[in-house]
């Protein structure tokens, strides 16, 4: 899984948080229907904003959702799934900018990509996700020539960058590939009239992702001699930092000028949690949720049992633990079917209830209290506001 926008299962509330997942299965399907079972692979939250903003444009209508069945990253539980052009054309995109970035990784010579056995399996691999890509955005009346070009492009401009080139000379080709996926979504959801908001919220949008994984792969990128975009250019983090805030801004700007039927989900995706990503690429925040299988989240640590601190909890009884050997072979199964990752499991030995690792969050539970001009807020307050608001929680 990657992606910048990685939002925190306890700030989005049960039911935003269930929309997201829809969506991110539905595109993790719709890569298997369409492409086999390795095609999955490039399933990432950026991709899923496509199919966010698609339903989120759409009048309500049957045929959105369907049930899936059950699924190992899914704890082996049946799930609503997004469906239709949206999850398709997030499929799409996914699949030609995976082609890219295993071109860009080739061309590189990163890691085992640097022996040739395993560049020309891999340039095989580009090859055939990049046509997949082009087929099913064919499908949806999506041209993909348009993101085929920014990635060709964003080859030669980075051979010609150097001090003193502007940064948003680098990150132009991927705005453009962005804004045009974004725009298609109007398209696709009967709403022509928000396809220039859209094509500029998804311009910024990609201004933002290359951003962050310049800021993020910095210090590995001069470690390794990888080429960066902030070192190529000259460009501080101060500087960085102020661009990242002026997209975030017209991301904002570029929101409230577009229809939604329903655009929660999408405004707490683009409006909350990218700021949580730009925070988190700079070093800005920081944890405050642990994991509680006895309770809610726990305050500032304090030693257990002890003075000012939380009680232990009871020890499970004894014949309800496992052995060594039974609990390793349950640890095997719960490893292989990816339910440690990103479903709920018992402990293989204690048989407690624990989340899986995914579901670990990266940002500060608090709480946001009420920030907003209009009363309302995100995440855990209220399941998201669609207010337009600039409070930044």
């Amino acid at each position: 899984m990657f992606g910048i926008v990685r939002p925190c299962s306890h700030r989005l509330g049960e039911g935003l948080k269930a929309q997201w997942m829809a969506h991110l299965c539905g595109l993790c399907l719709a890569l298997r229907r369409d492409h086999g079972q390795f095609a999955r692979v490039v399933t990432n939250y950026d991709g899923l904003l496509v199919s966010v903003l698609t339903e989120a444009q759409a009048e309500r209508a049957t045929g959105w959702r369907r049930t899936a069945g059950p699924c190992p990253l899914r704890g082996m539980r049946t799930a609503s799934v997004a469906q239709g052009e949206g999850a398709r054309l997030a499929a799409a995109v996914s699949l030609v900018l995976a082609s890219a970035k295993v071109r860009d990784h080739v061309a590189d010579g990163d890691g085992l990509l640097a022996r040739r056995p395993v560049a020309l399996a891999a340039r095989r691999v580009a090859r055939s996700w990049g046509r997949a890509g082009a087929r099913t955005g064919a499908e949806v009346g999506f041209d993909t020539a348009v993101l085929v070009d920014a990635v060709d492009r964003q080859f030669g401009v980075e051979a010609l960058a150097g001090l003193g080139t502007p940064l948003l000379t680098v990150t132009e080709p991927t705005e453009t590939a962005t804004a045009a996926a974004f725009a298609h979504t109007a398209v696709l959801a009967g709403r022509p009239g928000n396809a220039v908001p859209l094509a500029e919220t998804g311009r910024l949008f990609g201004r933002l992702a290359h951003l962050l994984d310049a800021v993020e792969d910095r210090e590995t990128d001069a470690a390794s001699g990888a080429w960066n975009p902030l070192t190529a250019t000259g460009t501080s983090l101060a500087e960085a930092r102020r661009l990242a805030d002026d997209a975030l801004h017209g991301i904002r700007l570029a929101l409230r000028e577009i229809e939604f039927t329903d655009g929660r989900l999408a405004h707490v995706l683009l409006a909350h949690e990218l700021r949580n990503s730009v925070d988190r690429a700079f070093g800005m925040s920081s944890c405050g949720h642990r994991v509680d299988v006895y309770g809610p989240p726990a305050g500032p640590y304090a030693p257990p049992g002890g003075p000012g601190g939380p009680p232990l909890p009871p020890e499970p009884p004894r014949r309800d633990r496992r052995g060594l050997i039974a609990g390793c072979l349950v640890w095997a199964g719960l490893a292989c079917t990816c339910q440690m990752c990103c479903g709920e499991y018992q402990d293989p030995w204690s048989r407690e209830r624990k989340e899986g690792f995914c579901s670990q969050c990266n940002c500060d539970c608090s709480g946001c209290g009420d920030c907003c001009e209009c009363g309302d807020c995100c995440g855990n307050c209220c399941d998201g506001c669609d207010c337009g608001c600039d409070c930044g929680c």
